[in-house]
């Protein structure tokens, strides 16, 4: 199922003494980049998370996991003073102050706004339980992040196929106005040269003017371009249909038509082909930025 880089989801938790709270939200990335965000206390839950994105199967987007705990009830946990950090951290304000000629309201609640001067120490065998206890959060919350993901990516695999078949339908008709194409130029070739045959008592070589045809055929015939470039479309509703990741092997294959229109318009001089060659040019470019948000 083809899935978006870009979602949310989250969901609630309740532990032992505790509440727990996990958001995931991830936008467009190249590579899998994920950053988790933690209360001080709970950083050992950091590499573990990181673990458990990884092995759910995500391969790309940047990644950010939000965790919030709310303490209902102290259960063998202590709250101490940073003493080294707290004493940095108020002559950095008294710094300031002085510096700037600031107001002083340095007090005891000001600077303990500043979380990062407490030092939270649990038991080392807690730490188990709390990651047992957090773990249906994040389960919770990933589960409600995929399927936001494959709701936004069946929206973008609809939106991808209708801007593809328009292209088909553009393909097609230059196909066409294709075949004209010669027999256009052949009547206007023998034209003029009636005309100034006749202006000027000359021979009419038919023979000649079947021969400038051809090369000239030869010269506009895009079939080769348009062969590869329907197959370019089969592999587009192949990708479409797939299970797994699919967001750079749709980006190759938009190089590759790109390629294929760009050479058919350089091959053509008839202003309908010219026409239909700019518009499907501005169809791959819608196409290629909705591709940027496929995983």
């Amino acid at each position: 199922m083809i899935k978006s880089m870009t979602a949310f989801g989250r969901a609630t938790g309740v532990g032992e003494g505790k509440n727990y709270v996990c958001e995931i939200k991830s936008v467009n990335n190249r590579y899998l980049d994920t950053y988790v965000k933690l209360p001080r206390a709970y950083g050992f839950f950091e590499e573990k998370i990181i673990s458990y994105i990884k092995e759910s199967g995500i391969t790309r987007g940047k990644v950010e996991v939000n965790v919030f705990v709310e303490v209902t009830e102290s259960i063998g946990t202590t709250v101490e003073l940073d003493t080294a950090y707290a004493e940095g951290y108020i002559q950095a304000l008294k710094k300031l102050r002085d510096e700037f000629s600031l107001s002083d309201d340095i007090s005891t609640m000001s600077v303990a706004q500043n979380r990062d001067i407490f030092l939270i120490k649990k038991p080392e065998e807690d730490e188990e339980r709390d990651w047992n206890e957090f773990l249906p959060t994040l389960e919770a919350a990933l589960t409600a992040f995929n399927a936001a993901r494959e709701r936004e990516g069946a929206n973008l695999r609809a939106d991808l196929l209708a801007k593809k078949e328009n292209l088909v339908m553009m393909a097609n008709k230059i196909a066409e106005l294709s075949k004209t194409q010669v027999e256009s130029y052949r009547d206007r070739l023998e034209s003029r040269l009636r005309q100034h045959i006749s202006e000027m008592n000359f021979d009419f070589d038919s023979q000649r003017i079947l021969t400038e045809c051809a090369i000239f055929a030869d010269k506009v015939a895009v079939d080769e371009e348009l062969v590869r470039l329907g197959s370019h479309f089969a592999a587009f509703d192949e990708a479409m249909n797939s299970d797994g990741p699919v967001g750079r092997r749709l980006d190759f294959l938009l190089q590759e038509m790109n390629r294929e229109v760009n050479t058919t318009g350089s091959k053509c001089n008839d202003s309908a082909i010219t026409a239909l060659v700019v518009d499907a040019k501005c169809e791959l470019e819608k196409i290629r930025e909705q591709i940027q948000n496929l995983e």
